[in-house]
């Protein structure tokens, strides 16, 4: 089981603006769950949010008014026969708080104000933040399209705000047989395999600057130059120092090894294998054997947690797990072993 405080420290490394002044207080606090730490941390960025005030832009707006703006809409007018009002149908732009973004973060506070599973402090917390939202709608969760956010200069602030209601509405939010909410105990594991690619690239970028640490494209080594068709690979980390490459793929499922029922033995998932030896050899294209491949897993709770190295074709292709569930500086010493192999 994963501490609710290595949570934290994942969410900082993948997410760095956890570390400015402004969410300095919630280290020091001790959370019984995954609820109200999501909740603390979303107390602390709307209330920074609201200090800067909350982002406007213009929205489509319809109105019957007698003071004309915007465009009128003539055809309405005479169907609703507004001009015996002395009005008539107009489109506009608004300038307005009421968009995505804050009916966003509004809906997850209201989830949350919800939940039982909150300590009565955060969600009061909560309700007294929901008054700034006062103009804002709410929304249904399930409408949500997550990949139509946009952001530049003036609504950067709204991105961690963004992924921390993400990991609450898609990782934590489930809808009963009647229709209602309620939470999970946990993050469930696509919410956390995300995460845990996120925390380790930030964590070796932050960590190991005098590395080039990226999520980078791996070429096919074609011998005919054609790629047409071909399916793109991209590692979850790529470390260099110097002439040594390091392939990191992050992997956090439920179990490490596949049982072979017939012959009463596990292996290493073999398309996990398969995977990190490709991104390996196309990237080796001189076969220098400098280029090495790590399959990084979270550790479950399995009886067999894989730790080896294997010479396979002149290239290292290494196997280690992850002990989320250990001491923060056990898992850093852990990491730092990792690091040790591109030294």
């Amino acid at each position: 089981m994963i501490r609710l405080k290595n949570i934290y420290y994942m969410l900082s490394y993948a997410y760095r603006v956890l570390n400015e002044e402004g969410y300095k207080s919630i280290q020091a606090e001790e959370f019984e769950n995954i609820h109200d730490l999501m909740a603390a941390i979303l107390i602390q960025g709307v209330t920074l949010q609201c200090k800067r005030g909350l982002h406007k832009d213009y929205i489509k707006a319809t109105e019957v008014t007698g003071n004309l703006r915007g465009k009128i809409d003539v055809t309405n007018s005479i169907k609703q026969n507004t001009l015996m009002r002395r009005s008539m149908v107009c489109h506009f732009d608004e300038f307005s708080e009421n968009i995505l973004l804050n009916q966003i973060v509004k809906t997850t506070m209201q989830l949350l104000i919800q939940s039982k599973e909150v300590k009565a402090d955060n969600r009061k917390e909560l309700r007294k933040l929901s008054l700034f939202f006062e103009n804002v709608d709410l929304i249904s969760p399930q409408t949500i399209n997550w990949s139509a956010l946009s952001y530049h200069r003036n609504n950067a602030t709204y991105k961690l705000l963004m992924n921390i209601c993400l990991l609450i509405i898609k990782g934590l939010l489930m809808t009963t047989e009647n229709g209602e909410y309620k939470m999970r105990q946990f993050l469930d594991d696509q919410q956390m395999h995300q995460l845990y690619e996120k925390f380790l690239l930030g964590y070796f970028k932050k960590e190991y600057p005098e590395f080039s640490v990226k999520a980078s494209f791996i070429d096919w080594n074609v011998d005919n130059g054609i790629t047409e068709f071909l399916p793109a690979m991209k590692s979850d980390i790529t470390m260099i120092n110097g002439d040594k490459t390091l392939i990191i793929d992050a992997k956090y499922y439920g179990k490490t090894m596949q049982t072979h029922s017939m012959y009463n033995s596990r292996t290493l998932n073999s398309n996990n294998l398969y995977q990190i030896y490709t991104y390996v050899k196309n990237k080796d294209r001189s076969g220098s054997g400098n280029v090495s491949g790590l399959l990084l897993y979270a550790k479950t709770d399995e009886e067999i947690s894989p730790n080896n190295q294997y010479q396979i074709d002149g290239n290292k292709i290494i196997v280690r797990t992850l002990d989320l569930g250990a001491e923060w500086a056990i898992i850093v010493e852990q990491l730092s072993e990792v690091a040790m192999i591109v030294k």
